[in-house]
């Protein structure tokens, strides 16, 4: 048994039955009226943040660069899988996807034009090039006549379900983690470390950096397009500067290059202000507080890089009650003696 438990298939079919059974509670929850509607309803942004989180942090926290421009990709995706879906006329369980691929596309071929330059730079200034960056694909779609302008785009179907939302959530952490645990994962993580070392040892840093740079934008894309057919009508000042700092508190608050932290600060950092908002006036202030007091006396993020494995959890419970019956077999041994 402790050998099928760390044999790679066996963990994937672990994971993807952990996966399904989780739908099937959640359908349960909804189907069974244990969760009104309200409720139900909620679990759909709860999903896009988890989308964003975890794609950001794949630059933020494994990468170990700065980006402030997410919500830009975002609005990228969000405008493309709209105007693509609005163009044609095919059945939902067709369309929403083919949608949401092409917003991934786009945001991705604007993660890659965006990435080449501003990843020669570090820290700051990275940080205030990728805002420039996002406040720019903000600005160039609120003066276009196609995307709706200021008055933003109107009449997209109202598509996004919650399985949907579960699906596009199962595959972002499947690819992210997936791809961090291969070797193009592992460059990724030795330039976060020491970036000179790392070329210096042949690893192409641009290169990595740009792809870690596009898989991120490309899945804050689909989040984009998610949303974009949850809310029905895309508003370009929902994309500024402000929606790409939310975005990285949610990745700061879970732990930078936990994938599991940014799964559970993303739940609570959606659900907490919906709780509060029956004390309307000191909400924000309350919401404000919490987070400051976690960042005081959790620098590290609510995670900081512990990332939760079921199989290797499994194990360690077998692992545990077979040391309990070889001390609990020694202790009789050494009585009968």
């Amino acid at each position: 048994m402790p050998k099928l438990l760390k044999s790679t298939p066996f963990r994937y079919a672990l994971n993807a039955t952990a996966a399904v059974g989780l739908y099937a509670v959640i359908m349960a929850l909804i189907n069974t009226g244990i969760l009104n509607r309200y409720q139900a309803l909620m679990l759909i942004p709860i999903g896009f943040n988890i989308i964003l989180a975890v794609s950001l942090n794949l630059t933020a926290g494994f990468l170990g660069q700065l980006p402030l421009g997410h919500a830009g990709f975002m609005s990228v995706g969000g405008y493309a899988a709209a105007l693509f879906s609005m163009s044609v006329n095919l059945p939902t369980n067709i369309e929403l996807p083919l949608a949401l691929v092409i917003g991934g596309l786009v945001a991705a071929a604007f993660g890659v034009l965006i990435g080449l330059p501003a990843l020669r730079l570090k820290g700051d200034y990275l940080a205030i090039i990728t805002l420039g960056f996002g406040e720019i694909i903000r600005v160039i779609i609120l003066n276009l006549k196609f995307t709706g302008g200021a008055y933003g785009l109107k009449g997209i179907g109202r598509q996004t379900t919650v399985t949907w939302v579960y699906i596009f959530v199962i595959i972002t952490l499947y690819v992210i983690s997936t791809l961090i645990k291969s070797r193009h994962g592992r460059a990724i993580l030795s330039i976060r470390e020491d970036e000179i070392a790392a070329e210096a040892s042949g690893i192409p840093t641009t290169y990595y950096k740009v792809l870690a740079f596009s898989i991120s934008a490309g899945f804050a894309g689909i989040a984009g397009g998610l949303y974009a057919h949850y809310l029905s009508i895309l508003d370009p000042s929902t994309f500024g500067f402000m929606r790409s700092v939310e975005i990285l508190v949610i990745v700061v608050l879970g732990g930078l290059g936990s994938l599991f932290g940014s799964v559970i600060s993303a739940v609570v950092l959606t659900i907490l202000p919906e709780m509060l908002r029956g004390f309307a006036e000191y909400r924000m202030v309350i919401y404000s507080l919490l987070l400051v007091v976690v960042m005081i006396f959790k620098p590290s993020g609510l995670c900081g890089r512990y990332e939760f494995s079921l199989g290797d959890t499994i194990d360690n419970f077998f692992s545990m009650i077979r040391g309990s019956l070889i001390k609990k077999g020694g202790g009789s041994d050494d009585a009968s003696a």
